[in-house]
């Protein structure tokens, strides 16, 4: 049975955090690919400094030619309106109905899944993964996960070292002039500074 994780998000822009959980995910999941999903509209989170959608799908599929298995969908941003996970994965399953289906995301939202939109499809549809941002959140997972698991929810938590970048940190640094060069692959970083992203 193939194996596909699913890494959705705003990717506002993607960075190197996100390729390294995603390519540790593949490597424990063994995964045959990983499908980066940019959201079309967030519903979980104000983003009041979105790039446009097909400006955020471009940086992604720069960024995914670092990994032979890294592959990108437009499938949120086709659909339009809020990008609710549990539709994606509904339409994924469409797609690849013999494959098994892992949904990497960091330890905020690990911790929120029952307040989703339609959690109860997302859990049917595919095994929930997540990784602690220290070790004093370890904890805090794996009890969480325990919980689900009690409700018949499949979960894969791991300890990845955690890049102590985010989208945010991109932004502000893009603002205010400084380099982003250790925390974007050069691609990206470059696309952002020709295209004047984030720079108001």
């Amino acid at each position: 049975m193939q194996k596909i994780a699913v890494f959705g998000g705003t990717f506002n822009p993607i960075h190197n955090g996100h390729l390294h959980i995603a390519g540790e995910f593949a490597k424990r999941l063994k995964a045959d690919k990983v499908i980066f999903i940019p959201a079309n509209i967030p519903p979980h989170k104000q983003a009041p400094d979105l790039a446009p959608a097909a400006r955020r799908l471009k940086m992604c599929r720069m960024a995914a030619e670092e990994n032979h298995i890294f592959q990108v969908s437009n499938i949120e941003i086709r659909r339009g309106g809020a990008s609710y996970t549990s539709e994606t994965l509904e339409q994924l399953k469409l797609i690849y109905p013999d494959a098994e289906l892992f949904l990497l995301m960091g330890e905020d939202m690990f911790l929120t899944l029952e307040q989703w939109h339609d959690p109860q499809t997302i859990f049917r549809l595919a095994t929930v993964c997540a990784a602690p941002r220290s070790s004093s959140k370890r904890s805090r997972l794996k009890s969480y996960a325990s919980h689900l698991a009690e409700k018949g929810v499949r979960t894969f938590i791991e300890d990845i070292s955690y890049l102590p970048v985010s989208s945010t940190i991109v932004r502000e640094a893009v603002k205010a002039g400084r380099s982003i060069s250790s925390l974007v692959p050069k691609k990206v970083e470059r696309y952002i500074l020709e295209n004047r992203l984030y720079m108001e």
